[in-house]
């Protein structure tokens, strides 16, 4: 699948300051810790299920990653980033149906959507941007090792034997998100699970073959047509791909458990690591007035809507990074308004000669403040202070090589264009 261009203005070659090794929140560990990446770092990111536009906490996600993708680079790391597409699941056949259009044509008409909003964004893509359609035969081969190896059961259903991944297959299931089995139990049904369905072995065993059904679409498997479940597509990829154990796991924090839990069990079944990532990385939720965002209550803000309004993409940026990626938090049109407004200081002040010695100093704090668990609020703070500061610098000592010192660090560490 085709994913969208590289950022036009994103160069790390003027980029000035000295690395500072990334640091970041591990969901596994429960602690900030250093990110151990070899030369190549690589990170895999769950994506979207085409069935509905790119809203803001769709974009809060990626957005994350982007500034983490951004600060590996600047650490001089090449990154290979790889991000799948849930372009086979339940919620596009029932919103393609309430629609009538073909499940195919919702699912393209709402990944091109994406890779506009991601571009509007200057979003670094993935190198390998991945639907389940193309990577069905990778699950298949997967699922027919894990049955190999005892790790998966055909469920006594004469009519679906769906097949199911035993929790027991790894022993160290569990330690990803940390749950409790009680914890768990009530999270399952609620994120993709079914812990009710008779004739499992473990009510938190996980689908990861679903025998045809009439009127889904289904492939030809040695162990029955079908399709796979959900978290054995993103563990297949990540597989083949990158490889295991890789560096960084990321999503939303509602992916936590089930889906990265069952993920990385798939994984170290097959392979026998004991795990798939380094580091297990969540965001946060989006709310918009204080009011979490919801199909239901229809709240909803896309992306696509608040660059039609001219909106800029370094306002919508900003107002993501005005709070902690880990924290949930809130959107609204005044915080909206208020990062609008310091992207236009920063655009005047960029232009005008100031300091070089408080460019160097923000530069080097907005390294240190990213390096630390991407630290995006201390960041911002200070960009508005040396705005401040710089559009109003007098004084003969002044140079406009500052500005251009600020305008390529904040290009290439936060995506900010000022375009």
């Amino acid at each position: 699948m085709q994913s969208w261009p590289v950022p036009q203005h994103s160069s790390f070659d003027s980029l000035t300051g000295e690395p500072v090794q990334l640091k970041l929140y591990d969901s596994a560990d429960g602690r900030v810790k250093p990110v151990e990446a070899g030369k190549l770092a690589t990170m895999y990111v769950c994506g979207i299920t085409p069935y509905d536009a790119t809203h803001l906490g769709h974009a809060a996600t990626y957005l994350t990653f982007d500034l983490i993708y951004r600060q590996l680079k600047a650490n001089g790391h090449e990154v290979h980033y790889v991000q799948n597409v849930t372009d086979v699941d339940d919620p596009l056949f029932e919103r393609a149906e309430r629609d009538n259009v073909d499940w195919r044509e919702l699912g393209t008409s709402q990944i091109d959507l994406f890779r506009s909003d991601m571009e509007h964004l200057s979003v670094f893509p993935p190198q390998d941007f991945v639907g389940i359609e193309e990577s069905v035969g990778e699950v298949i081969d997967m699922v027919s090792e894990l049955i190999e190896k005892g790790a998966v059961y055909a469920i006594d259903d004469p009519e679906y034997p769906d097949l199911y991944a035993r929790i027991s297959a790894t022993d160290q299931f569990g330690y990803e998100s940390r749950f409790s089995r009680e914890e768990m139990m009530e999270v399952f049904a609620e994120r993709g699970g079914d812990p009710d369905r008779p004739g499992k072995e473990d009510p938190l065993d996980a689908l990861v073959w679903k025998m045809a059904r009439h009127g889904e679409p289904s492939w030809k498997a040695p162990f029955g047509e079908g399709r796979p479940g959900w978290h054995i597509e993103c563990s297949a990829i990540a597989r083949n791909r990158l490889g295991v154990p890789f560096d960084i796991q990321g999503g939303g924090r509602d992916l936590v458990f089930p889906h990265h839990e069952f993920s990385a069990a798939h994984a170290e079944a097959a392979t026998g690591v004991t795990r798939m990532a380094g580091h297990y990385v969540h965001g946060g939720m989006i709310a918009l007035d204080g009011v979490k965002m919801s199909k239901s209550l229809g709240n909803l803000v896309f992306v696509s809507k608040l660059v039609d309004e001219g909106h800029t993409p370094d306002a919508i940026r900003l107002s993501v990074f005005a709070g902690h990626y880990r924290e949930d938090r809130d959107f609204s049109q005044d915080l909206l308004d208020k990062c609008e407004d310091l992207v236009k200081r920063l655009s005047e002040a960029v232009d005008k000669p100031s300091s070089m010695k408080d460019a160097d100093r923000l530069v080097a704090t907005i390294r240190e403040a990213l390096a630390d668990d991407l630290d995006t609020p201390r960041a911002v703070a200070a960009i508005e202070q040396w705005a401040t500061v710089a559009v109003n610098a007098e004084g003969d000592d002044l140079s406009l090589e500052a500005g251009t010192t600020v305008k390529n660090a904040l290009d290439a560490l936060l995506g900010l264009t000022l375009a």
